[in-house]
């Protein structure tokens, strides 16, 4: 296997996906991310951005979710917890949360020392529960 030693050079695709991931709160799948970042970049073909997202998500850059129904992606890396709804296939941050968790405020368990951490619920979010489903994206 090939070692890759050169530094990736930032192109303005590149740098337009990154933005638009960092810009909302929702967590979008690739296909929604092609919509929307050909709005302003109507050259980008939906390979470009698959393998942008695949690059960024190697590097560590993005987080990829992978529920049961389809694969989304986070452009907050800060360590932090994810609910996935069972029923409309959402997926929501969980912050703060877990921060009385005795595990995760000591960063240390019997077996080694945290760096950073992926937690994953799941359940029936509150607008399921009411009624008011939310399209799967």
């Amino acid at each position: 296997m090939e070692e890759i030693t050169k530094k990736e050079r930032m192109t303005s695709h590149k740098e337009f996906v990154l933005e638009y991931l960092k810009s909302v709160k929702s967590h979008p799948s690739a296909e929604i991310i092609y919509k929307e970042v050909r709005k302003k970049l109507p050259r980008i073909s939906q390979a470009t951005v698959y393998r942008i997202l695949s690059g960024f998500r190697r590097k560590g850059e993005i987080q990829e979710i992978d529920t049961k129904d389809a694969v989304f992606f986070d452009g907050d890396i800060s360590d932090h917890a994810h609910f996935i709804c069972d029923d409309c296939g959402m997926v929501f941050d969980v912050i703060n949360e877990c921060v009385n968790c005795r595990v995760l405020k000591k960063k240390r368990t019997n077996v080694g020392a945290i760096k950073h951490y992926k937690i994953n619920f799941y359940g029936t979010c509150k607008f399921c529960k009411k009624g008011n489903w939310i399209q799967k994206k």
